[in-house]
């Protein structure tokens, strides 16, 4: 069982600064990777950012340059920096992980609740 708490969310006028965090908690053995998705209304779930435990960290086009990930490998937690939001970025925003479980075999994801995010002046 892995339990996924975010925070961050709210309302910002363009041009205006969010950060949120997420923590994993649970029955994780190594984490694979964490990071952040939005969806929209009416649209599918969409990569924001994704830090790997080795390798790149990936990035959506349209939030290159204004976005940054951030994790802390020993608390189990991610962060992201919003800046430059625009209101395009309104959308209810999801942490995820992607780890080995006791128990279990292979990598299993995991998604948060959410958390609104909304861009409006």
């Amino acid at each position: 069982q892995v339990q996924l708490v975010e925070s961050g969310g709210g309302l910002v006028q363009p041009g205006g600064s969010l950060r949120l965090s997420c923590a994993a908690s649970g029955s994780i053995v190594s984490i694979n990777a964490m990071g952040w998705y939005r969806q929209a209304p009416g649209n599918q779930r969409e990569l924001v950012a994704v830090a790997p435990s080795s390798g790149r960290t990936n990035y959506a086009d349209s939030v290159k340059g204004r976005f940054t990930i951030s994790r802390d490998n020993t608390k189990n937690t991610v962060n992201l920096q919003m800046n430059s939001l625009k209101p395009e970025d309104t959308a209810v925003y999801y942490c995820y992980l992607q780890a080995s479980l006791i128990g279990k075999h292979g990598l299993r994801s995991s998604w948060g609740q959410g958390t609104q995010v909304t861009v409006s002046s």
